[in-house]
């Protein structure tokens, strides 16, 4: 059977590699991705293995490379993604790869350093140029007798701080706000800049530090200047303080060091000022000249750069796998030949053995490699060949766990079953075609999509489930179809069967709004069924829910004691594969028989009375008629009960065919038969077994001891002696095995209850899904269809836009949702219980494609 029915045959491979051919080998084993190595060196710390220096030299070049592509993501440069895969460069190309990183990553930082010096002067002398024209302007507005305060910020000085602080020495500073010279009265001053959000801040330190003893003005610089550092558009001012005595000045300039403003020289004279400004905007246009070259030159770099950078974290990163993966081996005595071992798939033994082969001719050794299987005990991984259609439906199946060995793999029937059972509860043709549209345009799309390599984790998901959207979309097209709804309302594509004869409009106004079809009468019924599915009538009928009540709970029930069914007879091909002749007898057997007997027994009494009762009997076959037909529900609990069914006279009898009784009261003794024998043959006959399995050993050891001459002496029966291995249950004392196989029991028993009533959610949901359709179209759509003339088109319009929005949202989404996440538990809890144990580990190959899909997705999480 194949892989992907069953996972593949695998097998532990003992390898010998010459050195000088072990690099070349282990990356032909990359590219192939179907061997996985086990780590011989456990005791080993990572840092004493045998190539951790090379290791060490790839986690350099990969920092290198990433600061460098930082550096291109900071211009927005693209990088060249051609889609190759280069191969793993050879150990010798490793010192020109270091070399080219190394001088890409000097020169790069030379050029940022000289850029951020170039930026820091550039800086300063903006911030001089803003000092000198700020004050200018003050001063000119003092020379012209204007009051100060109009165009720049008085600081810290008010009227009763002036009183306050005019008797504190001989300066005045209770001055009159019109022609008030502060060079007059302080003759020293500074200037500088400082952010501005620290500015009100700034201004009480002074006035706080200095007792008011300062002037202080201030303007905003309008337009953002660029911190070196950090490339950050930041907000500064322009401030001047006068003040008196070497004291103060001490003072102000501490608090202007602790406020980090920044203080520039500016000359008292205007002659001066105007002769260093011209200074500064001649040094400002050279620097802006040198800026740009830099600028150029470092865009220039990184450009060459971002052509090769995706190439060269391939290289990297296959070169530090590689010793990653020869850090797993180990050194045979002459420290000339690497020993490995490692799970192979026995179907790929040759692939394997070529790979081998290109790996040494690459190398140029004269020594071929050797591959020997080996013999072991421990439990070898599981691994399930997938392609791109069947991996997310795998994926599915191991979220619940991974499969044991050689153990039925439920992945290919899930293909089929889950989209089935999604359906049967997204049942709608418009909801469907909304879904298969957009897993369809996923599909079709998939190259360039899949290129994108999107972020965003939700929209991941949805990618990697595009063919189980697809599949759900399609199926939910077909049960829609069955069901006859489309957004609500119905198809009639055939005709309705039902007619109402004899009737005019003045009937239909006396009998009321509601007309009840009676299906006993011929002028009512056509008597052709509808084709496929639900007669549409059906939409109208205000008895809609109790008739699909009835329906789709049955069909519920089918279908999951079918799905059931299904799952107890896969566990039979687990044990026939394993040749596990006790699990057939003891186990799936009294299971078969159990839901059989009791459950499939229900699902033939609901096909019995579909196609023995009818409504539209005649007087004479009263007995055939829906009045008495008897409720499966009802029979099947009194069957449990051994109680006899209640009919009226009129029915003459119960039961839906002869002999019914007695065939219920057999069947139900035979289901509670299997109860005792799922309990307590396996452990009875594991106790035989074992029995004799130790009455052998004695007799084997009577038989030696008089055969050497000892029959004389007394012969020691070891009862500790481990009995010889059969079916695994040597580990397990027999308590252990009662008591194991007791929750078993229980559980199925229990649960072939409980699960057959979990299906019913394929009936509740498919109801609530169509019931909440057809609130959204009375309440929403429907409104705009009562508007007349062009307003109505106007309100249908928009009425359309927020019905469209809310059935996308809710209807497809959530309720999508919903039903995907109980399709999944219907798989994992009632389906795979009866064969899937999920107690194996997965195969994890030494593979390129995987390393490098995994390094991509951690760096776009990071």
């Amino acid at each position: 059977m194949g892989s992907l029915f069953r996972s593949a045959e695998m097998t532990l491979c003992q390898l010998f590699l010459q050195s000088e051919a072990a690099y070349a080998c282990v990356s032909e084993l990359g590219e192939l991705g179907l061997v996985q190595f086990r780590d011989l060196n456990p005791d080993v710390n990572a840092f004493q293995r045998k190539f951790v220096n090379e290791v060490r030299r790839c986690d350099e070049m990969e920092r290198k490379l990433r600061y460098l592509e930082k550096e291109i993501k900071k211009d927005g440069i693209p990088m060249l993604d051609t889609g190759e895969n280069p191969e793993a460069p050879q150990p010798r190309e490793m010192i020109d790869l270091e070399a080219t990183f190394e001088k890409l990553e000097n020169e790069l930082r030379e050029v940022n350093q000289n850029a951020e010096a170039l930026k820091r002067n550039f800086l300063e002398l903006t911030e001089l140029k803003q000092i000198l024209r700020k004050t200018q302007v003050f001063f000119d507005e003092h020379e012209g007798g204007a009051n100060p305060t109009e165009s720049m910020t008085r600081a810290l000085i008010s009227d009763d701080c002036i009183a306050r602080q005019s008797t504190l020495g001989p300066v005045q500073l209770g001055f009159p706000e019109k022609d008030f010279d502060p060079e007059e009265y302080f003759p020293c001053f500074v200037a500088g800049v400082i952010l501005r959000e620290r500015i009100p801040a700034f201004e009480r330190m002074l006035w706080r530090a200095c007792r008011g003893n300062v002037f202080l003005r201030q303007a905003e610089i309008e337009t953002p200047l660029e911190d070196p550092s950090t490339s950050d558009q930041v907000y500064k001012s322009v401030f001047i303080i006068f003040f008196q005595g070497d004291q103060l000045k001490t003072r102000v300039k501490k608090i202007c060091e602790g406020f980090r403003a920044t203080l520039y020289p500016c000359p008292e004279a205007p002659a001066d000022r105007r002769e260093m400004a011209m200074g500064v905007m001649t040094r400002i246009e050279d620097l802006n000249t040198v800026l740009g070259q830099t600028q150029d030159h470092r865009h220039r770099v990184l450009v060459a750069a971002a052509k090769n950078i995706k190439n060269w974290f391939v290289k990297v990163r296959k070169i530090k796998a590689i010793y990653h993966t020869l850090n797993l081996f180990n050194l045979d005595v002459t420290q000339k030949c690497l020993i490995a071992e490692c799970w192979v798939p026995v179907l790929d033994l040759e692939n394997i053995q070529l790979a081998l082969r290109r790996g040494t001719e690459r190398s140029g050794s004269s020594v071929p490699p050797i591959l020997n299987r080996m013999d072991t005990l421990e439990d070898p991984p599981t691994y399930n060949n997938t392609n791109k259609f069947t991996s997310a439906f795998q994926t599915l199946i191991d979220s619940y766990g991974v499969a044991s060995y050689r153990e039925m793999n439920p992945a290919p029937y899930t293909i089929i079953t889950f989209p089935f059972l999604f359906a049967v509860m997204f049942g709608d043709i418009g909801h469907g075609l909304i879904m298969a549209t957009f897993g369809a345009w996923m599909v079709l799309k998939e190259k360039p999509l899949a290129a994108k390599k999107s972020e965003n984790e939700i929209w991941n998901i949805f990618f990697g489930g595009r063919y189980i959207i697809l599949l759900m979309g399609m199926f939910s097209m077909y049960t829609g179809l069955i069901y006859n709804d489309v957004f609500s309302k119905s198809l009639n594509i055939f005709g309705s069967s039902w007619r109402v004869a004899n009737l005019t409009k003045e009937d239909l106004k006396t009998i009321g709004s509601d007309y009840t079809l009676n299906p006993m009468t011929t002028h009512d019924y056509s008597g052709n069924p509808y084709p496929i599915g639900l007669d549409p009538v059906w939409q109208l009928a205000e008895n809609k829910i109790i008739f699909q009540n009835s329906f789709k709970m049955k069909i519920s029930i089918i279908i999951g004691i079918i799905h059931m069914l299904f799952g107890v007879i896969m566990s039979l091909f687990n044990h026939l594969y394993f040749k596990n002749m006790v699990g057939i007898f003891a186990e799936f057997i009294p299971q078969i028989v159990f839901l059989v007997f009791l459950f499939f027994y229900m699902v033939i009494l609901m096909f019995i009375k579909w196609l023995k009762y009818f409504a539209n009997i005649e007087k004479k076959d009263f007995i055939y008629g829906t009045r008495c037909a008897p409720s499966v529900l009802i029979t099947f609990i009194n069957m449990i009960l051994n109680n006899k069914t209640p009919f009226e006279k009129e029915c003459l009898t119960s039961d839906m065919f002869p002999g019914q009784i007695y065939l219920q009261r057999f069947l139900l003794a035979c289901a509670f038969i299997c109860i005792p024998w799922m309990l307590l043959a396996k452990p009875l006959y594991i106790m035989r077994s074992r029995k004799n399995t130790s009455y052998s050993v004695s007799h084997q050891q009577m038989q030696s001891a008089t055969e050497n001459g000892d029959a004389e002496q007394p012969i020691h029966n070891n009862t500790s002696q481990a009995p010889v291995a059969h079916g695994g249950h040597e580990e397990q004392s027999l308590d252990e095995v009662f008591i194991h196989q007791g929750i078993h029991t229980i559980e199925y028993v229990l649960g072939s209850v409980s699960h057959t009533a979990s299906y019913l959610r394929l009936w509740a949901l498919s109801l609530a899904h169509a019931q909440l359709s057809e609130v959204l179209w009375n309440m929403v759509l429907s409104k705009g269809l009562t508007v007349d003339g062009w307003v109505g088109g106007v309100a249908l319009y928009v009425i359309f836009g927020l019905w469209g929005i809310l059935t996308v949202s809710i209807l497809v989404l959530m309720e999508g949702l919903s039903a995907f996440l109980h399709t999944l538990r219907l798989h994992w809890v009632e389906f795979q219980s009866k064969f899937y144990s999920g107690n194996g580990y997965s195969f994890q190959p030494f593979s390129f494609e995987i390393i490098l899909d995994s390094a991509t997705q951690a760096k776009e999480e990071v």
